[in-house]
C-alpha cells in the first residue's frame, strides 16, 4: 500500500455466498481519514470456447442485477480460494455449454472493478471441444449458441453484449487471433 494511504481499520459488514463486504477506514498522509467500501471475491474463471469452424460458443442467462438475460462467455466462481482458474474454467465450460476439453490457453486476466473489489477472473481460450452434456445447477437456465467473431463484434458495438469480462475476452481474442 502506498505511504500516502494507509488502512487503519477493516470491518466486515456482510458475509455472503459469493462476496464479503467490508468498511475500511483509511488514513492519508495529511492525517485525514475516510471510509471506503471494499468487496472481497475469491475469484473466477471464464472461457472463450472456439468450435472447429471458428465460431464462439456463448451462453444466455438471466442476471438478477440487470433484471434480464445477457449473452456472455461461460464463466463461474472458484469453488474454493485455492482452486486453480484452469480447473474452474474446464468445469464451467462443460457445466454451462455441454462441451469438454483440456486444450485451454490462458488469454487474459481481468480485474472487474478495481475501485472497490478485488475480483480476479482468469480467461482462457478453449479449442478441440468435445460435445458432452450440460450440468446445470438447479437454479440455472442457460441457452447456448455459436456466433462468428464478426457477429460478436457487432453485438458489442450495438450494446447487445455489455458484460465487461465478455467484452474484454472477445476483443482480446479478436486482437490475438483475428488481427
Amino acid at each position: 500500500m502506498s505511504e500516502e494511504v494507509k488502512r487503519i481499520k477493516r470491518e466486515l459488514m456482510y458475509k455472503g455466498s459469493v462476496l464479503d463486504i467490508y468498511r475500511d477506514t483509511m488514513q492519508f498522509e495529511n492525517g485525514n481519514t475516510a471510509e471506503w467500501d471494499f468487496i472481497h471475491h475469491n475469484g473466477a474463471a471464464a472461457v472463450v470456447p472456439v468450435l472447429e469452424d471458428g465460431r464462439i460458443l456463448m451462453v444466455r442467462q438471466y442476471r438478477n442485477a440487470l433484471e434480464r438475460e445477457t449473452w456472455e462467455i461461460p464463466a463461474g466462481k472458484l469453488d474454493t480460494p485455492e482452486e486453480s482458474g484452469l480447473t474452474c474454467a474446464i468445469r464451467e465450460l462443460e457445466e454451462e455449454t455441454g462441451y469438454y476439453t483440456e486444450d485451454m490457453e490462458l488469454l487474459i486476466t481481468v480485474r472487474t472493478t478495481v475501485a472497490f473489489c478485488d475480483e480476479r477472473i482468469e480467461i482462457y481460450t478453449a479449442r478441440n471441444l468435445n460435445a458432452t452434456r450440460q450440468h446445470l445447477d438447479e437454479d440455472e437456465y442457460i441457452d447456448v449458441k455459436a456466433f462468428t467473431m464478426d457477429e460478436l463484434k457487432t453485438m458489442i458495438l450495438e450494446q447487445k453484449i455489455e458484460d465487461s469480462k465478455t467484452i474484454a475476452a472477445l476483443m482480446s481474442y479478436a486482437v490475438k487471433y483475428h488481427a
